[in-house]
């Protein structure tokens, strides 16, 4: 059975809570990845800043080299486990209507997984098997 460990990327994009809509923007899309994990020292856990937060922000006329991003990312956060099932990941994901779950392990921040990753991990295993 395959797992989120299988899928997930370890090596995050991170990004603070102060920098702009367009430095973000610029860092994923140079990663070309769809989202950022936000680090912020006077909140509890991550944050996570996303392709769909940034057009929200830009649809609603923000001005991308003066907006933050910590005015945009999204706190209500799904946690994923690196030892669940891609099934239960997807299910999660799913569920909460979002493309991307930060994956933790032991309390410490260890990897993302998104749709993509997870239709990537079983379109391969069903090529091979």
């Amino acid at each position: 059975m395959m797992q989120v460990d299988d899928a997930m990327t370890a090596a995050v994009v991170s990004v603070g809570p102060g920098h702009t809509l367009r430095e973000a923007a610029r860092l994923m899309s140079k990663r070309n990845v769809g989202a950022a994990i936000v680090i912020d020292g006077d909140q509890p856990g991550p944050g996570i800043f996303t392709e769909r937060d940034l057009m929200r922000a830009i649809s609603d006329g923000q001005d991308p080299d003066a907006e933050t991003v910590s005015e945009h990312l999204s706190t209500n956060l799904t946690f994923a486990a690196p030892d669940w099932p891609l099934e239960r990941a997807a299910a999660a994901m799913e569920r909460g209507g979002f493309r991307h779950l930060v994956v933790v392990d032991g309390g410490e921040t260890v990897g993302i997984i998104s749709m993509r990753d997870i239709v990537r991990c079983w379109t391969r295993a069903a090529e091979s098997g």
